[in-house]
C-alpha cells in the first residue's frame, strides 16, 4: 500500500513539474522592464510585434532578469517570441502598426510546455544572442539567423547586379539545404517563409523552383506527420496549393481547364434543349392525335384537304363527294374542334 501511495505521489510530483521556464536578462539601460511572450500560429507574422500573439507580459527587475513560468503552453513544439520594446502600452498599437516596430528587440524559438529556456547576456551586454535549452530545436531559428547574416555579407562584398544574381542562385539552395538538415518542419517553414516572399529578390528562384523540386510536397509530408494538428500545416497546405494554382494559370493550364467546363457546359446545353424541344413536339403531337380522335375518319381526310387550303370543290372532286357532303363535314369538323373558321383550324395543328 505504501509503495502504490508513493507511485502516485511521484506521478503528481512529475505533473506538477511538467511546466515551461523562459528566463533571460534585457539591458534595463536601454530597454523598458516590459517584456512580451507571444505565440506564433501564422508563420507569415514572425517577423514584427503583434499584439493579439502575446500571451504573456512580466517586468523585468533592476538587474535586467525576468522570467515566465506555467504550463499553459501546447505540449507539442510550436513557435514562440520574446521581445523588448521602447514603446508605452497607450502607442503599442500605434507604434506596432502592421507588426512594425523600429525600437524593439525580439527572438523566435521553439519550445512546448516542459521546456526551460534560458537567454544570458551576450558580448557587450547584447539580448537574445545565446539560448540556453533542454529543447534540441530552441535555438534553431537562431542559427537560420545566423546564416542569413553571411549572406547579407556575401551580398555587399560586390554590389552589381551579376553579384546580386549569382547570389540569389546559391544562396536559395544554401537556406533550403540547410533548412532540411535542420531536421525540423518548423525551421524550414521559417525559411520557407523568406524564399517564397513576393517581396524578395529569391521569390523569382522560389517560382522556377516549386515547378520542379519535390521538396515542397516533402515538406508537407514533414509537416502533416510530426505536426498534424498544428495551425502552420493546414496554413503552408493552403499556400501551396495556391501558389501552384497561380502557377498553372500563368502557364495557361487553367485557361485550358476551363475551355474544358466551357465546352462541356456548352454540350449539356445543347443535349437538354434537344430533349426540351423533342418533349414539345412530343406533347404537340399527343394534342394533335387528341384533336383528330374526336374525328370520324372520314372527316380526318376533309380536314387533311381543309389544312392543306384547297377549296371545297376542290376537296369534293380528290374525295369524288358532292360540294354539299363536303360542307356537311366541314361544319362537323368545326363544332368538334370548337371553331369557326378555317384559320382557327389551322392555327390548332400547325403551332
Amino acid at each position: 500500500m505504501r509503495i502504490k501511495l508513493l507511485f502516485v505521489f511521484l506521478s503528481i510530483s512529475s505533473i506538477c513539474k511538467a511546466q515551461y521556464s523562459f528566463s533571460g536578462y534585457t539591458n534595463p539601460e536601454e530597454w523598458d522592464r516590459a517584456v512580451y511572450l507571444s505565440i506564433v500560429e501564422d508563420y507569415r507574422k514572425m517577423s514584427g510585434v503583434y499584439s493579439e500573439q502575446i500571451i504573456a507580459k512580466t517586468t523585468a527587475d533592476s538587474s535586467g532578469f525576468f522570467e515566465f513560468k506555467g504550463n499553459m503552453l501546447d505540449t507539442e513544439n510550436r513557435i514562440y517570441r520574446i521581445h523588448v520594446d521602447k514603446c508605452s502600452d497607450i502607442q503599442q498599437g500605434v507604434n506596432h502598426f502592421n507588426g512594425h516596430c523600429s525600437d524593439s528587440e525580439a527572438l523566435l524559438f521553439i519550445a512546448k510546455n516542459t521546456d526551460t529556456l534560458k537567454l544570458p547576456f551576450s558580448f557587450g551586454n547584447q539580448v537574445f544572442c545565446r539560448v540556453e535549452s533542454n529543447n534540441p530545436k530552441a535555438n534553431a531559428f537562431v542559427k537560420i539567423d545566423s546564416l542569413k547574416n553571411d549572406m547579407r555579407f556575401a551580398y555587399g562584398e560586390f554590389r552589381s547586379e551579376a553579384n546580386r544574381k549569382l547570389n540569389n542562385k546559391k544562396w536559395f539552395k544554401t537556406l533550403q539545404y540547410f533548412g532540411e538538415a535542420l531536421d525540423e518542419p518548423l525551421a524550414e517553414l521559417y525559411i520557407y517563409t523568406y524564399l517564397s516572399d513576393r517581396s524578395s529578390d529569391l521569390h523569382s528562384y522560389y517560382v522556377e523552383d516549386l515547378k520542379q523540386n519535390q521538396y515542397y510536397d516533402n515538406l508537407k509530408a514533414r509537416l502533416e506527420t510530426t505536426y498534424p494538428n498544428a495551425p502552420y500545416t493546414k496554413q503552408y497546405t493552403n499556400e501551396l496549393e495556391a501558389d501552384r494554382y497561380m502557377l498553372a494559370a500563368s502557364n495557361g493550364e487553367t485557361a485550358s481547364n476551363w475551355n474544358v467546363i466551357l465546352y462541356s457546359f456548352l454540350g449539356l446545353s445543347i443535349i437538354l434543349n434537344l430533349f426540351l424541344l423533342y418533349h414539345f413536339w412530343k406533347r404537340n403531337q399527343s394534342k394533335i392525335d387528341d384533336l383528330k380522335a374526336k374525328l370520324s375518319k372520314q372527316e380526318q381526310v376533309v380536314l387533311e384537304h381543309l389544312l392543306m387550303d384547297k377549296t371545297n370543290k376542290d376537296i369534293a372532286e380528290s374525295l369524288f363527294l358532292s360540294v354539299s357532303t363536303v360542307k356537311t363535314h366541314t361544319n362537323n369538323i368545326y363544332k368538334k374542334l370548337n371553331v369557326q373558321s378555317r384559320n382557327d383550324a389551322k392555327s390548332l395543328f400547325t403551332k
